[in-house]
């Protein structure tokens, strides 16, 4: 199984970050047929995929809504088909959705949807941890601020998993388990055994995902959710959509721009993900984006997290990382017998690149913590750095499963008694899952095992270790089922101004990215923020935060060049 750093997860400062399991510029996969040069494989604008009488039964569904189990919060479910091109077949997600109301009701514009990154990200669970307050004031006063969980994800129902069930686990205990490997796994696969081992590992994590979800597998990209996100607009009422998306959410807000351009009122992108890159340059682009950051980490770690830094100047601690990385290829990390890396004997180079590129997500949190576990690491004991990530979560009980779904139509209301299921949607922690099924979906990558192994020494050259490791993460990618997206440039005409965030720091989602997808939508605008660190909404201060609220309230447009 691939370990991870994220592709694309908001992480904002002001909430509790949750973790996601996924890889190294993990995008998508399996090649779908071309498009034509620089073209997207979908309707044309003029044709509304929402028009056909097969929908009208989910486009009619009104939201019933009721407490959340968290005081502040509203919850409903809406209901979606499974299959767009057979909506009538009876299968279905139903997802859970959640709504902060505005501030000012008698001021209220209408409803503001956000997607806070992934994919994989829980929007529900993420809004009853108070994403909200990542908002502006003036947006929450006048808004509705709406979350929901995409289909696959979360508390969706169904969820993906690439895991058993504790059920199956048992049934599966007396199977021969594969061994594990006396070796580690190094960052950059040079020899015959090691890329066999790598493509094996990768192998195996894919059939997991076919052997408990291969149903879901087909119906969870992008392309659906955003016209998920587009029924989700009917049920609230609302004309056109004001939308944020951070990360992951650049990519659904861009699809849903293309599949439903006049419908969007106002759109903000923040961490721009680049729909015109192949799986190898969005590699590319994202492992120099964590090196870079990394390289800041050792620049400015005295200005940041002053006394805590693992050695006295840049170059002592390039050179820290750099050993323990050496370090952990030959051999893993020692930890103690409580962290979750015991059973592997430590943590591998692979992990220990991920702990320290995940930590470059907001420097204004993590960065201490990270000079603490370094030092600790190179003094001999690597738990800290393994616990960077981690959260203390409650035991599952059987109350706290999340149910089945068997299908079933909508109903005027969506959860009434004749629409969808009325069991409790409890979150479920698929985030990995979700994240490797959606990005191995949205985007090709080949099929000839050798064109990976030719992408390494570019990689090499562009991002170091981060660049073998993340090309090395999109083996999973290589046998999964197939989508019909291919790389191009954004057809959204008719679009009304978009407004692209981009933060020239930016680990995950580089500030290149954020360039380009602005100037591909007709009459999009840049605002740039100067700093360090992954997104700008919500963690990048008042000038961040006027101008996009002005955007989002008043339309007010963002002028060339704007700085923050």
């Amino acid at each position: 199984m691939n370990h991870p750093v994220r592709r694309s997860v908001r992480r904002p400062a002001l909430v509790t970050a949750w973790a996601l399991a996924c890889s190294v510029a993990l995008t998508s996969c399996t090649a779908g047929p071309a498009a034509g040069p620089g073209r997207a494989t979908t309707a044309p604008a003029s044709a509304d995929p929402a028009s056909r009488p097969d929908l009208k039964p989910f486009y009619g569904q009104r939201l019933r809504w009721t407490d959340c189990d968290t005081e502040g919060y509203a919850c409903a479910r809406l209901t979606v088909p499974r299959d767009y091109d057979d909506p009538g077949n009876g299968e279905t997600f139903v997802l859970p959705v959640a709504r902060a109301e505005a501030g000012k009701p008698d001021r209220r514009i209408g409803s503001l949807v956000y997607n806070p990154g992934g994919p994989g990200a829980a929007g529900v669970q993420s809004l009853e941890e108070g994403m909200d307050e990542a908002f502006g004031r003036a947006a929450r006063d006048r808004f509705d601020i709406v979350a929901f969980d995409p289909r696959g994800v979360g508390a969706s129902v169904p969820a993906l998993t690439c895991t058993a069930s504790d059920d199956e686990a048992e049934g599966e205990e007396d199977a021969t388990e594969p061994s594990v490997s006396e070796g580690v796994a190094p960052l950059h696969p040079r020899t015959e055994e090691e890329r066999t081992a790598a493509d094996e590992g990768a192998r195996a994590a894919a059939e997991d995902c076919e052997r408990h979800s291969g149903g879901l597998l087909r119906h969870v990209g992008t392309q659906d959710a955003a016209r998920d996100l587009d029924v989700l607009r009917a049920a609230l009422g609302e004309r056109e959509l004001t939308y944020l998306g951070w990360s992951y959410g650049t990519s659904l807000g861009t699809a849903y721009a293309e599949l439903f351009p006049r419908r969007v009122r106002a759109m903000v992108l923040d961490g721009a993900i680049d729909p015109s890159l192949d799986w190898s340059q969005r590699v590319l682009s994202q492992s120099a984006g964590f090196r870079r950051s990394v390289d800041d980490y050792a620049d400015h770690c005295a200005e940041v997290a002053g006394d805590s830094c693992p050695a006295d100047s840049p170059d002592a601690i390039r050179a820290l990382i750099e050993r323990l990385y050496t370090r952990a290829e030959r051999e893993p990390l020692p930890v103690s017998e409580d962290s979750s890396y015991a059973e592997y004997g430590g943590m591998d180079a692979t992990a220990v690149l991920d702990a320290v590129s995940m930590a470059m997500y907001t420097p204004e949190d993590q960065w201490e913590p990270l000079s603490r576990a370094l030092a600790a690491a190179d003094a001999g004991d690597a738990t800290a750095l393994g616990a960077l990530d981690e959260e203390e979560e409650p035991a599952p009980t059987e109350e706290d499963s999340a149910p089945e779904n068997t299908g079933g139509g909508t109903g005027e209301e969506s959860g009434d008694e004749d629409g969808a299921a009325t069991e409790d949607l409890t979150p479920v922690d698929n985030e990995g899952a979700a994240l490797t099924a959606v990005n191995c979906l949205d985007v090709p990558h080949p099929r000839d095992l050798d064109a990976f192994w030719d992408a390494l020494p570019r990689a090499e050259k562009a991002a170091g270790v981060y660049g073998t490791a993340g090309v090395t993460a999109e083996l999973t990618c290589r046998g999964w089922p197939s989508g019909d997206r291919t790389p191009h440039r954004v057809d959204a005409d008719g679009v009304a101004p978009v407004l692209v965030v981009g933060t020239t720091g930016d680990p995950s989602t580089p500030y290149e990215e954020a360039v380009s997808l602005a100037d591909q939508f007709p009459g999009g605008m840049l605002l740039t923020y100067e700093g360090m660190g992954h997104t700008a909404y919500g963690r990048g201060g008042a000038c961040v935060t006027e101008k996009v609220d002005a955007y989002l309230v008043g339309l007010k447009p963002v002028r060339p060049d704007a700085t923050c």
